[in-house]
């Protein structure tokens, strides 16, 4: 909804495992209603998943283990603020060392190559 992806044509597709907040109604009549494709990943796969599976890895190693919440509030902030730093400030390598919302700017301006990954 930021990016305001929901009044073009191609609409985003969401990418998700098949846990149960996935393979719900709920979320299933959501999708429908934005006019999203929702697009699971086989089971057992999670390699098809790697960047968000990645990206959990980081936030708990590097960010989440260092905190104990004793409230639900304290987790927002902290997850947040992580958000922030990863978006902001975290340089990533496979974007030529830019952090994520720099390399989106720049992006923006120019094609910017980015680094071939294999999976």
């Amino acid at each position: 909804m930021k990016r305001q992806l929901f009044e073009v044509e191609d609409k985003p597709i969401i990418r998700t495992d098949n846990g149960p907040q996935f393979i719900s109604n709920t979320f299933e009549d959501y999708c429908k209603d934005r006019a999203m494709e929702h697009e699971r990943i086989p089971s057992k796969t999670p390699n098809m998943n790697a960047h968000i599976e990645s990206f959990h890895r980081i936030m708990e190693d590097d960010w989440m283990s260092r905190f104990e919440f004793a409230t639900y509030e304290e987790a927002y902030e902290a997850i947040t603020d992580f958000m922030d730093f990863y978006n902001h400030r975290r340089i990533h390598s496979s974007i030529d060392d830019l952090a994520p919302k720099e390399f989106y700017e720049l992006h923006k301006e120019k094609k910017i190559d980015i680094k071939e990954i294999q999976v």
